[in-house]
């Protein structure tokens, strides 16, 4: 795949491209948020791995020069890095593409396995946010909660689509069959009113916003 890498460390974005360039990727680089868009621009890449704190602000401006990219090429994947398990930004980036997206803490992203893994499954049209931003969201419930008519198995299962898991993974986590987990997913679609089978990707990704607006701060639409 066509990588940029957009990381004003340049230790860490070294880092980042000799484990890339390792595994097979072509990458190219990038040092500010403009200088992102430029690179992008002339490369059109398959996947866009940033920082959410660029040059010249250092606040979100890698966030915003990645979705800017992804209006102009929409099959672009936007992978977001961050030091911390910021969640405002892990909800924006999932209300906004939905899909061929993924938000991952530097800390994971410095192993190999952790790393490429999410890339491949975000290129694959996958929406994966960290584990430890899942659970940041579980830890605030809302009241008007419809993720409480699920059981325990049926909110594992839609945790475990949150993280971008495809139904092979996640039996696997559960240590369950995959017809187990396709008859879970069913059911979760059912009980949130979304129509559909497992096989839905459209009933999969309104149940994953669904889970993330009940169970974080995504706003009610």
């Amino acid at each position: 795949m066509r990588i940029t890498v957009a990381e004003d460390s340049g230790l860490y974005r070294d880092l980042l491209t000799r484990t890339l360039t390792s595994a097979g990727h072509r990458v190219t680089m990038a040092a500010s948020a403009t200088e992102l868009l430029s690179v992008a621009e002339a490369v059109r890449p398959d996947i866009v791995l940033t920082d959410i704190r660029m040059p010249p602000t250092h606040t979100d401006d890698g966030l915003r020069a990645a979705l800017r990219i992804r209006e102009r090429q929409p099959r672009v994947g936007i992978v977001l890095l961050s030091n911390h398990g910021e969640v405002a930004y892990a909800l924006q980036l999932v209300n906004t593409l939905r899909e061929r997206a993924g938000y991952l803490l530097k800390e994971r992203a410095t192993g190999d396995r952790e790393l490429l893994d999410t890339l491949d499954r975000v290129a694959a049209g996958g929406l994966v946010i960290d584990p430890d931003v899942v659970a940041l969201l579980v830890a605030r419930p809302r009241v008007d909660n419809p993720l409480r008519q699920l059981t325990q198995r049926e909110l594992e299962t839609l945790k475990l689509m949150a993280e971008g898991l495809g139904n092979i993974a996640i039996a696997r986590k559960l240590s369950v069959t995959t017809s187990t987990v396709e008859k879970h997913a069913t059911a979760v679609f059912r009980k949130l009113g979304l129509g559909g089978d497992q096989s839905d990707e459209n009933a999969r990704v309104s149940a994953v916003l669904t889970y993330l607006r009940h169970s974080g701060r995504l706003p009610q639409r």
